[in-house]
C-alpha cells in the first residue's frame, strides 16, 4: 500500500491574477473542502504533484496534505490540466473521514490475459469496453483497482459490471448500469490476425535493427 503526502500552504489571495503569479513561481492553486470543514484554498507545488500522478494509485487513494505543517487526509476529487501544455491548472481535494461514505472512479486491472483460454487456444481477441469504475465505500475501504480475472474466459463470453467481484465494503454506486460490458472475448476475424502479425514483425524488426546499430 503506497503512502503518499503532499505539502500545500494556505492562500489568501485569488483571482485571475494571483493564479498566474502562483504558477511562474512553480505552484498552482487548489482547494480543500468537504468533512463538515469550512473550505480552504492552498498552493501546492507543481513539481511534487507532477511527480505523484506518475503513479496510478494517486487518483484512487487517500492522500496526506499537509497544509502549513498541519496533515488532513484527502482524496484528490478533481484536476483541470492544460489543454496543450503538461501543467496542472487547478485541483479539487476532498477531506475525507471514518464515518462518511466516498464515491470515487477506481481503475479495474485486467489480470490473466496472456492465460486465458478464449485468447490462447481459440485466437480469440479480448476487447476493453471501460477502464474504470465508480465505487462507494469507507476511506479504510478504498481500493486502489479493482481486480477482473480472465484466466477462465472463452470465446463469445462477456464479463459485465455486474458480474465483477468487488473488494470487501466496496459497493457500485446507485446509478451505475449493471448490464454495462467491462471486457469480452470474441473470435478474431483475419484482418485482426493479420493485423496482430504485422505488429509482432514490425516490433521484431525493431528489434533487430536496435541490436544491428
Amino acid at each position: 500500500m503506497e503512502n503518499f503526502e503532499l505539502n500545500a500552504a494556505g492562500r489568501d489571495d485569488m483571482g485571475k491574477g494571483a493564479s498566474r503569479r502562483l504558477r511562474r513561481a512553480g505552484m498552482f492553486p487548489a482547494i480543500v473542502y468537504g468533512s463538515d470543514k469550512p473550505p480552504r484554498t492552498v498552493a501546492v507545488k507543481h513539481s511534487e504533484m507532477l511527480l505523484h500522478l506518475q503513479n496510478e494509485a494517486f487518483y484512487s487513494h487517500v492522500l496526506t496534505l499537509n497544509v502549513d505543517g498541519t496533515p488532513e487526509q484527502v482524496v484528490l476529487k478533481d484536476m483541470q490540466r492544460h489543454p496543450s501544455h503538461p501543467t496542472i491548472l487547478h485541483a479539487d481535494f476532498l477531506r475525507v473521514d471514518a464515518t462518511h461514505k466516498l464515491t470515487m472512479q477506481v481503475p479495474i486491472h485486467f489480470t490473466n490475459e496472456e492465460k486465458c483460454p478464449g485468447r490462447k487456444l481459440s485466437n480469440g481477441l479480448i476487447q476493453h469496453h471501460i477502464t474504470e469504475l465508480e465505487i462507494s465505500c469507507l476511506a479504510k475501504d478504498l481500493p486502489e483497482f479493482i481486480e477482473v480475472d480472465l484466466g477462465d474466459t472463452e470465446v463469445g463470453e462477456i464479463i459485465q459490471v455486474g458480474d465483477v467481484k468487488l473488494p470487501p465494503g466496496v459497493e457500485l454506486t446507485p446509478n451505475t448500469t449493471l448490464e454495462q460490458p467491462v471486457v469480452s472475448v470474441t473470435k478474431a476475424t483475419a484482418a485482426d490476425v493479420g493485423a496482430e502479425e504485422g505488429e509482432e514483425e514490425g516490433e521484431a524488426e525493431g528489434e533487430s535493427g536496435a541490436a544491428n546499430e
